[in-house]
């Protein structure tokens, strides 16, 4: 049996719940993510900046303040890693 490694940025159960989402869809904006994910404000901030930082999504602000509208995309790398992810936790699971 092999363990292989899980990807420390999508080994968090926020960031996870975050890039599953977005693989799903072909955008959310910050109030659906949050409520989806009943997470605090903050935390979500910080959990997308981490996730855009690793070039796994794209946010998107558009207005300013009060009145701002975020919206997050998965980009391909983001795909990618969250695939290698899945087979990485599979290969823990493997019977092999």
């Amino acid at each position: 049996m092999e363990f292989k490694d899980l990807n420390p940025i999508l080994h968090n159960e926020l960031r996870l719940k975050i890039m599953a989402a977005l693989d799903s869809l072909d955008d959310a904006d910050f109030v659906y993510l949050k409520g989806l994910t009943k997470a605090t404000s903050g935390n979500l901030s910080v959990q997308l900046t981490n996730l855009q930082d690793a070039g796994y999504i794209k946010v998107s602000t558009s207005g300013a303040g009060r009145g701002s509208h975020t919206v997050c995309r998965i980009t391909p790398k983001g795909s990618t890693a969250l695939q290698d992810y899945q087979k990485a936790l599979m290969s823990y699971f493997s019977k092999n």
